[in-house]
């Protein structure tokens, strides 16, 4: 009887020959251990498929193709929609624009203040005769000396005049009245409260004895009057600052000021009225000519004409009235005329004994005249 074959293959030990299951891992004689093989076939010429052509993209550019095809998607579904009648293209509705309209709302139109243009007008011809200078003609025209120098191509001075002269006075451009200010400027008000006065140089004058007599710098003489040197010329007239007059510190020797301040208005008791009352007070009183400054008063003088000026007193006060003291009534059995008056004086120096001296400054006031009677009586007044 012959062996059956073996239908599964055999391992064969390669170290002993034995034979083994052709899954075993150890020969069971030697007890060598063995190591899978692959069984897999290997074909000697594999089929390759056809590779496709590589891509290659970075992030951004992908991300805008993918954005491309998106678009392009939703463009062709709208027009098959579109085509089907299920999506209409909407009517271009017109956009309103909102143009601003100007309100006419009533508002103060300000129009610009356009100064009236003025036409110079021509010069005047001035014949100089004996006697005048630029600085009275200046006066006499109101123009400055220094516009006539220029007009007429004069040395600074002026010095050059001759009688028979023809000189050209600039002729003030007239100007529109300006409007009224709430408040003056610094320099009109303190022009205003004190002014000027003109002055006429006299044979020996000079600037520093008329800046002595005047208590007013040289300085401020030659500017307001537009002098360019210390030279003055007799007959020759001066513009005087008052509102630049130094401060006093004494009584100035030989210096008669002009007066700065008008004469007061004299307003109780009227002219001519006779007191005949014993026991009648007199008060006088009279308007007020400006703030006084310090050193300031009010001199009221009263004589009694009746008497031949014997009696006769003067009073100073910083106030507009003043009560006739009782020393002054008469004592006879007539009436006395008493004349009084008040001028504005300022103090310039005090006596040994502390006395204050007072000199006038200002205009003296009209006079009036009053009655007065000691006895009562009804006497005719005697003058």
């Amino acid at each position: 009887m012959s062996p059956e074959p073996t239908t599964s293959s055999n391992r064969v030990c390669p170290t002993c020959g034995s034979r083994l299951s052709e899954n075993a891992t150890r020969c069971l004689v030697c007890g060598r251990t063995f190591t899978s093989t692959s069984k897999t076939a290997v074909s000697a010429n594999p089929i390759q498929s056809p590779k496709l052509p590589e891509l290659k993209l970075s992030l951004p550019a992908a991300i805008g193709l993918i954005i491309l095809v998106l678009g392009l998607g939703a463009a062709l579904i709208f027009l098959i929609l579109q085509s089907t009648g299920r999506v209409t293209t909407p009517t271009a509705t017109p956009t309103i624009t909102l143009t601003p309209t100007s309100t006419s709302t009533p508002s103060p139109t300000v129009e610009p203040t356009i100064a009236p243009t003025a036409t110079p007008l021509p010069p005047k011809e001035h014949i100089v005769s004996a006697n005048e200078y630029c600085s009275s003609i200046a006066l006499r025209y109101n123009v400055s000396v220094q516009s006539i120098v220029e007009l007429n191509n004069l040395p600074t001075d002026c010095g050059t005049l001759y009688v028979g002269q023809k000189l050209l006075i600039p002729i003030p451009t007239p100007m529109p009245t300006a409007l009224p200010t709430a408040t003056l400027s610094a320099a009109e008000a303190t022009e205003q409260a004190c002014g000027t006065v003109s002055y006429q140089i006299k044979e020996g004058d000079s600037l520093s004895s008329i800046s002595a007599n005047y208590n007013i710098s040289v300085a401020s003489i030659k500017s307001f009057n537009g002098l360019s040197s210390d030279n003055v010329m007799v007959g020759m007239y001066l513009s005087l600052p008052l509102c630049e007059r130094m401060p006093t510190a004494g009584p100035t020797p030989t210096a008669t000021l002009p007066p700065p301040y008008g004469a007061a208005s004299l307003l109780l008791p009227a002219d001519g009225v006779v007191y005949t009352n014993i026991s009648d007070t007199i008060n006088l009183q009279w308007s007020s000519v400006g703030t006084l400054r310090d050193g300031e008063r009010y001199a009221v003088t009263i004589v009694d004409l009746t008497s031949g000026e014997v009696k006769k007193i003067t009073q100073y006060v910083s106030d507009t009235k003043f009560t006739v003291p009782a020393s002054l009534r008469p004592t006879d059995n007539t009436i006395h005329v008493f004349r009084w008056w008040v001028v504005a004086v300022r103090q310039t120096g005090s006596t040994d004994d502390g006395q204050p001296i007072y000199e006038t400054y200002g205009t003296i006031s009209a006079f009036r005249v009053f009655g007065w009677s000691g006895s009562g009586g009804s006497t005719t007044p005697t003058p």
